[in-house]
């Protein structure tokens, strides 16, 4: 699931916490849709010199790590549902009681998803229909999902863990680098995307997402049947997964005359809905 939560075209940036089993915000993000502070990290550091003894014997906020607009991740000042109804009983906002509706209802859609995960790819499914997406293409990318989350679950049961970025960003360019003879970044180029936080199989057309998802089923399943200890071993997996797609990417492009990659988009940019960069 994206982590972007939208708020009167707002974005807030969110995490969810699976042992408290319950979502974290970023505050500054909480700060400028409720205030439209130009400058909503000053609005928050003020607020908290201004009753630093009161936050202090009530710390009710956390550092977590959330993507920035320039894609990398930084220690950012989050709070639960609880702490926002503080912090929002502190700004003078018109906005403050739809912003109470909207953090009530954003926790108990997440609640009904952890009972029936189908409801969450029905979320996400309207949310690629109202950017423009046809049925089929979203069927896809769905699917691919899916089955992306269940190579990331394959790799932390072999002890790779998704705070080690670097080595998840270094398995999925070993992939893509078999499937496609480019690695994702390379890929990003090849389409133009320039923004880090851009994610790359929002652009791509049928073909190019069912190669992809087909690397990645493959590697999952040699992984599953090899068991591999070590992370160089997991690297080698990679590539034989991606290999596999990449020699049906060949006798694909053979059989149509054309390549299978394309430098062009399947939205315009504008149109496009960005999910997480794990994805």
């Amino acid at each position: 699931m994206t982590n972007i939560k939208l708020f009167q075209n707002k974005k807030i940036r969110s995490a969810w916490n699976d042992e408290e089993e319950q979502w974290y915000f970023s505050v500054v993000d909480v700060v400028a849709a409720l205030t439209d502070s130009p400058n909503p990290r000053q609005y928050w550091r003020k607020m908290k010199d201004r009753d630093l003894r009161e936050f202090q014997s009530y710390p009710f906020w956390v550092q977590l790590k959330l993507a920035s607009s320039d894609g990398k991740k930084y220690a950012t000042d989050c709070a639960n549902i609880k702490g926002l109804f503080r912090i929002i009983q502190s700004i003078p906002s018109p906005k403050a009681e739809p912003f109470k509706l909207w953090l009530s209802q954003v926790g108990y859609e997440r609640m009904l998803e952890i009972e029936n995960p189908e409801l969450a790819q029905e979320r996400m499914k309207e949310l690629y229909e109202k950017k423009g997406y046809p049925k089929d293409w979203i069927d896809k990318r769905i699917r691919g999902i899916a089955i992306r989350q269940n190579l990331t679950d394959e790799w932390k049961k072999r002890g790779i863990t998704i705070t080690e970025e670097r080595d998840y960003a270094i398995l999925t360019a070993e992939i893509s680098k078999a499937t496609f003879g480019m690695t994702s970044s390379e890929y990003k180029e090849f389409k133009g995307l320039t923004k880090k936080n851009q994610n790359l199989r929002d652009h791509m057309y049928d073909l190019e997402l069912i190669f992809t998802m087909l690397g990645e089923r493959v590697t999952t399943e040699i992984s599953q049947k090899e068991e591999p200890e070590t992370f160089d071993e997991s690297k080698k997996i990679a590539k034989r997964g991606g290999n596999v797609a990449g020699v049906a990417r060949k006798e694909t492009e053979k059989e149509l005359g054309r390549s299978v990659s394309t430098p062009m988009n399947y939205l315009p940019d504008k149109n496009i809905l960005e999910l997480d960069s794990n994805d």
